[in-house]
């Protein structure tokens, strides 16, 4: 900001201290001059740093590119482990909740279960998971069978794994009405797994969106929280044209004004509102849209939805009984 030096200022102020108000022709002059008010400096905005400053190579500082390394082929027993590698999800200190260690199920993904000769270990399904189908590698030294809990929408399955000695590795793929599971199954001599489940990311954030939208359109549906039934005033009178978009009833509740216009309002242009004042002349206020409602945050006598201009559309909104003199006041506005 450039400041004046204190001499321009003095001056300034000095000439304006010597002019007299004679010196202006007439009063409605005088009426122009406005007061003079302090304005705080406006603090710098941060700048966003789109890109960096990157120093240029010098021509003899140039240097050629060092060449490609040669390009390796793998082979198919390589590119497998790698891929099976990537895709191993390994039990961890974090994942278990009491007994039961839960993974993150990822379409894809194999999930490791280390059994033990002589103990059960239990693969629980999401609950109301239809089983459609078990297969494992290895039917003769792995013992796998299917029971289930719960009753109703509840019912749960749960796959029963059991090797019959230590040191066995095959893998088990479950096939159910919702997903697949892919399991790489090992057996240790002491350390066992006694139960294995999943949590479902993809269905969690459904059911939020599911949620949230839900919110949305209750939120969309209710015009006012704190309404009570026994405030309301429904003492409003909808006169004049019978356009597609008149209101279906207009009420307050001693503050706000509440006018609810037809169901269809999003398929139509919502024409503005305008308060009528003492004089009959109509002033543009501020309101908001809920849903199918205006809603007004004070209270009105009369006021008037308009539009088009040539034929101008227009429906009155007014307030108790007509007072004497109100037609002659406000007069026939259709």
């Amino acid at each position: 900001m450039i400041r004046p030096p204190l001499n321009v200022l003095a001056c300034l102020l000095a000439s304006a201290c010597a002019t007299s108000p004679e010196t202006y022709s007439s009063p409605a002059e005088r009426q122009d001059l406005v007061a003079a008010a302090l304005k705080a400096d406006e603090p710098e905005r941060p700048v966003e740093i789109v890109e960096t400053a990157i120093p240029l190579p010098l021509p003899g500082q140039l240097k050629p590119l060092d060449p490609p390394p040669p390009a390796t082929i793998s082979s198919p027993a390589e590119i497998i482990s790698k891929g099976v590698h990537a895709a191993r999800f390994e039990p961890t200190a974090d994942g278990y909740m009491n007994a039961i260690h839960v993974y993150p199920y990822t379409e894809g993904a194999l999930y490791c279960l280390y059994a033990s000769p002589g103990q059960v270990s239990d693969i629980a399904l999401q609950p109301g998971e239809i089983l459609v189908s078990v297969s494992a590698g290895d039917t003769v030294r792995w013992v796998v069978g299917d029971t289930s809990s719960g009753s109703g929408d509840d019912t749960r399955t749960h796959i029963l794994v059991k090797p019959v000695a230590s040191g066995l590795t095959t893998n088990l793929m479950i096939a159910t009405d919702r997903r697949t599971y892919h399991l790489e199954l090992t057996s240790l001599e002491t350390s066992y797994m006694a139960a294995l489940s999943w949590r479902y990311p993809a269905d969690e954030l459904a059911i939020l969106k599911s949620r949230n939208e839900s919110a949305r359109i209750r939120e969309a549906e209710t015009i006012s929280p704190s309404l009570n039934l026994s405030d309301l005033n429904f003492d409003y009178r909808i006169e004049g044209d019978r356009p597609d978009w008149r209101p279906v009833r207009v009420f307050d509740d001693g503050r706000q004004v509440f006018i609810q216009m037809p169901a269809n309002l999003a398929m139509t242009d919502a024409p503005p509102l305008f308060v009528l004042g003492k004089k009959g002349n109509a002033e543009l206020i501020n309101y908001r849209i809920r849903g199918s409602y205006y809603i007004v945050d004070h209270l009105f006598q009369a006021a008037e939805l308009r539009l088009g201009t040539a034929p101008q559309t227009i429906v009155r909104l007014r307030r108790g009984k007509e007072p004497v003199g109100f037609a002659a006041l406000f007069g026939d506005r259709k």
